[in-house]
């Protein structure tokens, strides 16, 4: 049985959005190789890319199929709208200089934390922490860090995909999230990438919506003890104390 939103899709939308997900995940593909790979003809292939390069969505070289620089002219534009913008980018690579590391301001969309600014001090370690870059909220510390402070219904249905363990998983991460809301902050402690620490702290609006997160991350070597667990977060809190009464009287 479908529901109403599934009997609401278009096929062709959806077709064209594999497209550009597969060409995105590949780097460039050709018409055979989207066919192959999706399963439709290359008839279908070829309209359908056809389209996106008439619509100025990939670009063509020879035979390969690239995405174009469309995408960020929409994904730049709305991060570029986001409240109090110039100050999160300044408090960011403020905690840069201050600490050396990576530090990355992070928003919520659709259950997924995404990478809106990053920038890294002059000892930090090369990520794939890019802007755009998508993931789980539940294994980062800006991730947690937004998790915590969702709308209680929200947050629930959230835990309950990513608990593979209904009953375990779930009770786990209600405790971290539970204490990431006693003391303000969160940590991922090699939970995203072995060998890497971070500390994440939410961003509220005046109305107490979760705008995103900052946070700061490392190599486990050097986010150790006290700065780990005490500096670093304290550094965080500054930060989101100033950019929130910003949001507030702006």
């Amino acid at each position: 049985m479908t529901d109403g939103s599934d009997r609401t899709r278009v096929k062709s939308v959806e077709t064209a959005l594999d497209v550009i997900e597969y060409i995105h995940r590949e780097r460039s593909a050709t018409i055979g190789e989207v066919a192959d790979a999706l399963g439709i003809g290359k008839s279908t292939a070829h309209r359908h890319l056809t389209t996106l390069h008439d619509r100025r969505y990939v670009t063509r070289e020879d035979d390969r199929y690239r995405l174009s620089l469309r995408f960020l002219t929409f994904g730049g534009r709305t991060v570029y709208e986001l409240p109090a913008r110039e100050m999160i980018e300044r408090k960011v690579e403020q905690l840069c200089d201050e600490t050396g590391e990576r530090a990355q301001f992070v928003i919520e969309e659709h259950g997924e934390r995404v990478y809106a600014y990053t920038h890294a001090g002059p000892n930090a370690v090369r990520t794939d922490a890019a802007v755009g870059k998508r993931g789980p909220l539940h294994v980062s510390a800006a991730g947690k860090a937004i998790l915590a402070h969702l709308p209680v219904e929200r947050r629930e249905a959230l835990i309950t995909e990513v608990s593979d363990d209904a009953s375990l998983g779930a009770r786990r991460v209600r405790e971290e999230l539970a204490a990431v809301r006693e003391r303000g902050y969160a940590f991922n402690d090699e939970e995203s990438t072995t060998g890497l620490r971070a500390v994440g702290v939410p961003v509220a609006c005046p109305d107490g919506r979760v705008l995103g997160a900052i946070s700061v991350s490392g190599p486990a070597n050097r986010l150790t003890g006290a700065y780990f667990r005490e500096e670093i977060p304290v550094l965080l809190l500054g930060a989101v104390n100033e950019i929130e009464l910003n949001l507030k009287y702006r």
